[in-house]
């Protein structure tokens, strides 16, 4: 069995296994913890970001696991949309608006799920759709997850592009909207994607503590009101912890 081992694909795991506790590494980094060559750590690394299993974050010039590894993880270990989608179907029934699932992908988020609202609207998100992070109620719920130094480094790379008259594009305004997301524990986003639409979001945690998902609750601003998207909240919060804890997180993680 052992001459069967190809060792090229044990130091891509080792690789991989170094950022059990690290966020982000670099190629030194890399090699010093798993003692090899820099170039042949580098080789490794530059095939695993071509296959999307780590990605690199062009402000820091480090890696950190890709959505790849998650997208393959949750078919091994737990099928995200089986474990969400039940509480997608409680939220429409509860309020009756459409309900969503997504997933981080960068300074992405990537749309999973959608459960449309029995009343009519039509609104331009879609199961695949891809969009910039910082636009959007469950984007800010993410990004409210994350620790201070990767959020900054988010928010000083990416373009804070005007889709409405709402949308937020000073640098200030969106990190103090996202530090209230952090007392609520719930997004809003107040037609700053497309006019007319309003959303209440809240994240999700993985084992590690990292805020990668999120579910959010969007429906047209006439009937997103005030005492209804604090309710929305509410539940999203219980919702999201549940998930989460499901995942394996544990609060005291959370950095």
């Amino acid at each position: 069995m052992g001459n069967a081992i190809i060792q090229a694909l044990v130091r891509a795991i080792d690789i991989l296994n170094c950022f059990e506790d690290a966020e982000e590494l670099g190629v030194t980094e890399i090699s010093n913890k798993i003692k090899l060559h820099k170039s042949t750590a580098f080789n490794i690394i530059s095939t695993l970001e071509h296959c999307r299993y780590l990605e690199k974050n062009d402000t820091t010039g480090k890696y950190r696991l890709g959505i790849e590894l998650f997208r393959m993880g949750t078919k091994v270990k737990y099928d995200l949309r089986k474990i969400v989608v039940p509480y997608l179907e409680k939220l429409l029934s509860q309020f009756k608006e459409t309900a969503n699932l997504v997933v981080r992908d960068g300074d992405y988020v990537i749309y999973l799920e959608k459960i449309e609202s029995p009343h009519s609207m039509r609104i331009s998100t879609a199961a695949g759709s891809r969009l910039p992070v910082n636009t959007t109620a469950v984007g800010k719920a993410i990004l409210s997850g994350l620790p201070d130094n990767e959020l900054q480094q988010i928010i000083d790379a990416i373009p804070l592009v005007k889709f409405t008259d709402y949308t937020i594009c000073d640098q200030n305004i969106l990190l103090e909207n996202i530090k209230k997301v952090r007392i609520s524990g719930y997004a809003e986003d107040f037609e700053e994607l497309e006019i007319g639409l309003t959303c209440v979001a809240a994240p999700i945690f993985n084992h590690t503590g990292q805020a990668f998902a999120a579910i959010s609750i969007s429906g047209p601003t006439s009937r997103m009101q005030a005492e209804i998207r604090e309710n929305m909240g509410k539940s999203l919060v219980e919702i999201t912890q549940e998930i989460s804890r499901t995942l394996g997180y544990k609060p005291s993680l959370k950095k």
